[in-house]
């Protein structure tokens, strides 16, 4: 039986591996335990800023349904803002489905990828109409012209 220095000290080969190989089979454990929690927790964050999103676009299709007509790009923008809240609620439910996937499963891996795939396009597109909207501006702090030719500044 082979002897490993372990310091000053001699110690058989057995007893200084046993150690090492029951950590790291315990540290492949841990890993694939933590790839699922990591998938878990960026699921939910993303999942938050989706919502902190359409929170936002409620509130600016609100605005812009208050300034109705006067708004130089009524139909536009409220084409923009219905679009994206419609891709962020499918987005949010794809999110749903995919946080209840196990990634352990080859098949359900496939069928997460595949779902994150939808995800990632759906909120693409709606980050996309947002920018295309702030573009157009909808910025509460422009006057509005009211019929009486008052300028009224909208929250």
């Amino acid at each position: 039986m082979a002897q490993v220095v372990a310091g000053d000290e001699r110690v058989n080969e057995t007893e200084y591996l046993l150690p090492l190989q029951k950590s790291v089979k315990y540290a492949w454990q841990m890993k694939a335990m933590d790839a699922n929690r990591y998938a878990t927790k960026k699921t939910i964050a993303q999942g938050m800023l989706d919502i902190a999103l359409l929170t936002a676009n409620a509130s600016q299709l609100k605005y812009i349904l208050q300034v109705g007509e006067q708004h130089q790009f009524y139909k536009l923008m409220l084409i923009l803002i219905s679009l994206s809240i419609v891709m962020q609620v499918a987005a949010g439910i794809l999110l749903v489905i995919q946080s209840l996937i196990s990634i352990h499963n080859l098949k359900d891996r496939s069928i997460g990828f595949t779902l994150n795939h939808f995800v990632d396009a759906f909120i693409f597109f709606s980050v996309f109409c947002d920018v295309m909207k702030m573009n157009f501006g909808l910025d509460p702090a422009i006057p509005v012209q009211n019929k009486d030719d008052v300028e009224v500044f909208k929250p």
